[in-house]
């Protein structure tokens, strides 16, 4: 299979980047027509030749690994006038580049062979390390997620440049490691680390969770979605690998502290479902992508093999139901975007499993992936890319990871170690399965000092390690109820369904009951306040008790995730007539609607909702059309008010307190919570009782009052800008009266 695409790619598309295996040419950068951003990944530098030198290896076929490590020194140049995507050319040009030169000594002296050669893999690898190196000069030490091989980022359709994936930012540490302590020169892992460690200042303190899309200049998150899929994916990737690779414990910390929060958040059974990273509970879509796949062979390299076993055997049983595991498929599993791209995750975390296990099982899983490629992807010139997997309609598109890991994975998987030409046991993958020899993490590292960022408080979760028991683990037992789960032979979900603590209402008796059931009792504390006590004792039968316990466990995790920072909290301001100073009044935000976040804000006049608590039909939705609405907390939930002034037409709402004495000064400000439903657009916040007393007294002296909600920090800022230009213009005013004769 590898030799029918490489054949075909290099008889017909070399030194092109791609081969495009229905047409049966290569495809290159300004002379093939343009796909848009899916072209950044090509750089007219013959990638997937340097792409699959070390799978030649691998193969054992070190005549042709010669043959190619001479044409690519010979033909490839990176003096292009190209933009190029720095997170692609890393793992695949300069990943390609170190391993080839890695393997290229490792068979000069294990067999004697290629005594010609002398380094200059590793001089090309370096001098395309320095033409990605302009691209880290952010403010944040994020790099840009695109360069220019010739000129950096001094191009006239870069000067705009300021988004880049987390994925993007986070997997360079182990190329540029790996180039740092081959070349001796420290700056490419300086660089890199120095990005690791702004990613991880920009998670959310509270969730654990990254986003997905950020700012380079500001590092604020543009999208903050949080998933295992695209966009993400290699970031946790590395985390684990760098500390496997380069020995630095702050890595294992993180990956630690970042995987309990998606087991926790993210991780539903076998399936990885995406969250907001600041409202963990709350879904952000319904289906799953194909790049997730990866996360089983992960998390059998991290030591946790039972979700490995049960998220692989969903996404297999998925891959049997459409033949190939789909771009994206919904929470049911049907096809939601019908591309396969041929991707290697799937084959990857399969052939991790089979080493770990040694159940033949993930043989078959293989077998039938490979059987699969063959029957519908094969083509007279390699092997093309389905572009839907319900019609088997072909791509004109085979990516340069085909080569360098699909049929890497599948050979590994279906091979003997004793007899590859390598031990595989003494290097590292990387994501695009290029090999880095474990011995590069005792060469030097001049670019940690090992003193731990003060942000970095050290928790006991931060090194707990399990590792894989040498024994045929998991047979059916694991694997059947998840087949029951894609097929539907198995009702999905208990008929007894759960009450979660994100749903619970103090006000809904049927609530109460289930709570009760649960072994749990409410004790009002006063002041809006309840505490909830749990036994086992109190419950109706052992399963209850343990649901009570899974909903406590829940109502903690619900209230430290609706405290809030104060980078959060919200302001509410006003200027009755004859006021000098604008009066601010600070209020808590919400867990649903639109965020007031940076300059954002609402200028509108306010009145009051009739019913005021708003649990009932309105009484006077004219007046409300376009304008802030004031309601009463009470007897229905946060959202529901919401949605009902929402649809009368108002712009925003503010809730007020209704427990005598609250304030911001004697109470912990939290985040009104939602119901996991995303359909609420304007933005909702919290006063307390002091200060919406202070908000309604004005509103009824002064009913035309103007009121502006804003984000705290927002605001500050905008007062402080006017406040400098106001200075300005008076000093500019002073100066022209010095200068009047």
């Amino acid at each position: 299979m590898f030799y029918h695409a490489y054949r075909a790619y290099m008889d017909n598309a070399y030194p092109a980047d791609e081969l495009m295996p229905l047409s049966c040419t290569g495809r290159y950068r300004g002379v093939t027509p343009s796909r848009g951003d899916l072209d950044d990944t090509l750089g007219n530098f013959s990638m997937t030749l340097v792409d699959t030198l070390d799978t030649l290896v691998v193969l054992g076929d070190i005549e042709e690994f010669e043959n190619a490590v001479k044409l690519v020194i010979k033909d490839v140049k990176f003096d292009n006038d190209i933009i190029v995507s720095v997170f692609e050319t890393n793992i695949r040009m300069i990943g390609g580049l170190l391993s080839g030169h890695i393997l290229a000594e490792y068979v000069q002296k294990q067999a004697d062979v290629m005594t010609w050669y002398r380094g200059e893999l590793l001089e090309m690898a370096k001098d395309l390390g320095y033409r990605l190196l302009p691209a880290f000069n952010t403010s944040t030490g994020i790099p840009h997620a695109r360069v220019n091989l010739k000129h950096g980022m001094k191009v006239e359709a870069l000067r705009h440049s300021r988004e880049t994936c987390t994925a993007c930012a986070g997997t360079i540490l182990l190329e540029f490691a790996a180039l740092s302590r081959l070349s001796g020169e420290p700056i490419f892992e300086v660089k890199a680390h120095a990005a690791m460690d702004a990613l991880w200042k920009m998670r959310h303190r509270s969730s654990e969770l990254m986003g997905t899309v950020l700012n380079v200049h500001s590092g604020d998150w543009i999208r903050r979605e949080s998933g295992v899929g695209a966009g993400i994916d290699s970031y946790y990737e590395y985390c684990l690998k760098s500390y496997i690779l380069l020995g630095d414990e702050r890595y294992l910390a993180r990956f630690n502290r970042h995987y309990h929060a998606i087991m926790k958040y993210i991780s539903q059974g076998p399936m990885l479902l995406d969250v907001q990273m600041h409202r963990p509970h709350t879904k952000t879509r319904n289906f799953m992508d194909a790049l997730l796949a990866f996360w089983p062979g992960l998390q059998v390299l991290s030591g946790d093999l039972k979700p490995a076993v049960q998220t692989h055997e969903m996404l297999y049983q998925v891959m049997q139901m459409h033949t190939f595991i789909p771009e994206a498929f919904t929470f049911d599993f049907q096809v939601h975007w019908g591309q396969h791209h041929l991707r290697p995750e799937f084959i990857e975390s399969t052939y991790f499993l089979y080493r770990a296990t040694g159940d033949h099982y993930y043989l078959h899983a293989g077998k039938k992936a490979l059987k699969a490629l063959q029957k519908h992807a094969k083509v007279p010139c390699g092997y093309a890319a389905v572009n839907d997997v319900r019609t088997g309609k072909h791509e004109d598109r085979m990516d340069s990871y085909v080569l360098s890991e699909t049929f890497k994975y599948l050979f590994l998987l279906f091979s003997d170690p004793a007899d590859l030409i390598l031990n595989i046991e003494d290097f590292i993958f990387t994501t695009e399965a290029h090999l880095l020899p474990l011995t590069l993490g005792q060469l030097g590292n001049h670019t940690f000092s090992g003193a731990r960022d003060q942000d970095e408080q050290v928790h006991m979760l931060d090194y707990m390690r399990s590792c894989p028991s040498p024994n045929k683990l998991f047979p059916e037992t694991v694997r059947r109820p998840l087949r029951d789960l894609v097929t539907g032979v198995c009702p999905r979900i208990s008929s007894a369904k759960r009450l979660r603590a994100a749903d619970f209402q103090a006000s809904n008796t049927d609530h109460l009951r289930t709570v009760y059931d649960m072994g749990i009792t409410m004790v009002s504390l006063g002041e809006g306040k309840v505490q909830l006590l749990h036994s086992f004792h109190n419950a109706k039968s052992p399963e209850d008790a343990e649901r009570g316990l899974i909903f406590m466990q829940e109502m903690v995790e619900l209230s430290n995730s609706n405290s809030i920072p104060n980078t959060q909290l919200q302001a509410v301001a006003y200027k009755r007539d004859g006021d000098r100073e604008l009066r601010i009044l600070e209020a808590g935000p919400s867990h649903f609607g639109m965020e007031l976040v940076n300059d954002l804000s609402v200028v509108q006049r306010a009145v009051f909702a009739k019913p005021s608590k708003v649990c009932t039909a309105l009484k006077n939705v004219d007046e409300i059309r376009g304008k802030i609405v004031i309601i009463e907390r009470g007897e229905c939930t946060f959202v529901d008010k919401a949605r009902r002034v929402q649809t009368a037409g108002a712009v925003a709402a503010i809730v007020f307190d209704n427990t005598p004495n609250t304030s911001i000064n004697n109470q912990q400000m939290f985040a009104m919570s939602g119901d996991g439903r995303d359909d609420v657009q304007i933005p909702v916040v919290f006063l307390f009782t002091k200060e919406a007393e202070q908000l309604i007294k004005a509103v009824k002296e002064q009913p035309t009052l103007e009121l502006t909600l804003m984000s705290v920090t927002g605001l500050k800022e905008k007062l402080a800008k006017e406040q400098r230009t106001s200075t300005t213009k008076t000093d500019t005013k002073s100066s022209d009266a010095k200068a009047t004769p």
